[in-house]
């Protein structure tokens, strides 16, 4: 098959990080647009893909867009693309899918129509009238946005974000996919001591962990493509082969605190899931009382916003409490604190060095850079 067209979704203000995911994967034509990142690559590409991206929601495949301004053209063109390259005659094809400001706005007919193009299509192609679905998964998307409309299948399944680690979470969890852009962003390497004072099920030292070692973070999940008779077995061999031999080997200094024992003993058992309970250290800590010495450190948390765990008074109680503690830090240390509470910095007790507007979900937050 020739190079395709792979769509990345991503949360609002990671664009950026995942452009730079593609480019050091070696993908073709990185194109880094709002809320996704498009680039063009083979089939062992899209294990790669699914594999060692950090900070991508999905792995899709982008089949075409056209123009669709009336159901007849939203049916002519989508049958005119190569489902068959894709869809085996037993493969199932759900569709799901979403219309913004298009003359075709009914969710439910733009399923149907879609549907039934694909159905016309592999119909003819395998010489049958009825298709029984009773193989694969294969996820049919369509965007239709400013009546341009847009065909993708989920390579995925489940979103990126779920690593397999986290069976167990506690309230208000972070998403893995945006606790791993937190690390990123901190330019931690591994080489300098690590801290979340406010752990809760320990997704940012993880993530810090398998950052440090440089491990995929798809090694210990499955895909939905890997049900594919499109693509080879010998594909996600070689993806998984090519990522363990870049992994490191290493003694790192990553720590996570949490006043809640519950939440330390979840977080330990997830870093076991994880296989990097050997790297992180889990404590019960107040982060009012958080210390360190050494020359050089990164401190990277998510504390509550008030927003769901605190009243917003307690959240900004706990800053005021906390930036006192993360000033008598050693000059060289680096904090980040992700946050949507809206008077952080008062609280805090001091204005950031640098803002970044990121999304926990679809509430919107500061990453609060400090360097001391």
């Amino acid at each position: 098959m020739a190079a395709v067209t792979f769509y990345i979704p991503c949360l609002f203000g990671l664009e950026g990080l995942v452009g730079d995911e593609l480019r050091r994967l070696k993908l073709e034509d990185v194109r880094v647009e709002n809320g996704h990142v498009l680039c063009r690559g083979g089939m062992d590409d899209l294990a790669r893909l699914n594999l060692n991206l950090r900070c991508g929601e999905r792995v899709l495949v982008l089949l075409g867009t056209f123009p669709a301004t009336s159901f007849d053209a939203l049916f002519e063109q989508t049958r005119a693309l190569p489902w068959e390259d894709w869809i085996d005659a037993q493969g199932a094809f759900p569709v799901k899918g979403y219309s913004l400001d298009s003359q075709l706005h009914s969710v439910p007919d733009c399923q149907k129509i879609v549907k039934k193009a694909i159905a016309t299509r592999l119909g003819a192609k395998y010489g049958a009238e009825h298709l029984p679905e009773t193989g694969a998964v294969h996820q049919v998307q369509f965007a239709l946005m400013h009546d341009q409309a847009a065909l993708l299948l989920d390579t995925s399944g489940a979103g990126l974000h779920k690593r397999g680690y986290r069976a167990v979470g506690v309230a208000a969890p972070l998403r893995e996919t945006l606790a791993a852009a937190m690390v990123l962003l901190s330019r931690y390497r591994g080489k300098d001591p690590f801290c979340d004072p406010f752990c809760g099920s320990g997704t940012i030292p993880i993530e810090a962990a398998l950052i440090a070692k440089n491990r995929a973070p798809g090694l210990e999940r499955s895909f939905a493509a890997q049900k594919w008779a499109c693509v080879s077995a010998r594909s996600w061999m070689d993806a998984a082969e090519e990522a363990m031999d870049r992994e490191f080997d290493g003694a790192y200094d990553i720590w996570g605190g949490d006043i809640d024992p519950r939440a330390i003993s979840i977080a330990r058992a997830n870093a076991e899931k994880a296989g990097v309970e050997d790297l992180v250290r889990f404590e019960v800590a107040d982060a009012a009382r958080f210390r360190r010495g050494g020359t050089y450190g990164q401190v990277v948390t998510n504390p509550p916003y008030g927003e769901r765990l605190l009243e917003r008074e307690e959240a900004g109680a706990l800053y005021r409490s906390f930036g006192a503690a993360a000033a008598r830090l050693p000059e060289k240390w680096r904090v980040y604190i992700l946050s949507s509470h809206p008077e952080f910095e008062k609280c805090y007790g001091s204005l950031a060095a640098k803002k970044r507007k990121l999304y926990n979900g679809m509430l919107q937050c500061n990453l609060y850079m400090y360097y001391r």
